[in-house]
């Protein structure tokens, strides 16, 4: 069966707003179709959580909610402001690395910078979804 006929069925297979069930079958379709990507995908995102979770430890959450609590919309908007700037350090950090080809004084290898972007969208959603520092 092909690929898109696979994901097609799949998602046929639930109503549109069930998102869980249907998500399930794509993933299953994912990983019988791409076992070494999916897997490695897995792997990435442990090892990420790994060093999330040692940086958050030396770091705390203040880092990030920028010595506030988080209780109200002004200081979410600080929070994701701060990570805004963070990323984009990160893009721009890329731009010379991949682009640019400024490789002199590399002190952050590029996948170092994808896997800081990574983790900053998470926590950017954790922000948002009012769960950090809690």
């Amino acid at each position: 069966m092909a690929k898109s006929k696979m994901i097609k069925e799949a998602k046929n297979k639930q109503p549109y707003g069930n998102k869980k069930e249907s998500s399930l079958d794509v993933v299953s379709i994912m990983e019988k179709e791409y076992p070494q990507m999916m897997d490695e995908f897995k792997r990435i995102q442990q090892e990420q959580y790994e060093l999330f979770a040692v940086k958050q430890h030396d770091y705390g959450p203040h880092n990030i909610s920028m010595g506030t609590e988080l209780r109200n919309e002004k200081e979410v908007k600080l929070a994701l402001t701060a990570l805004t700037v963070r990323i984009n350090d990160k893009v721009n950090r890329l731009v010379n690395l991949i682009i640019r080809r400024d490789s002199e004084g590399q002190a952050e290898p590029v996948e170092d910078a994808f896997a800081d972007l990574s983790v900053y969208g998470i926590i950017a959603r954790i922000v948002i979804n009012g769960k950090w520092g809690k």
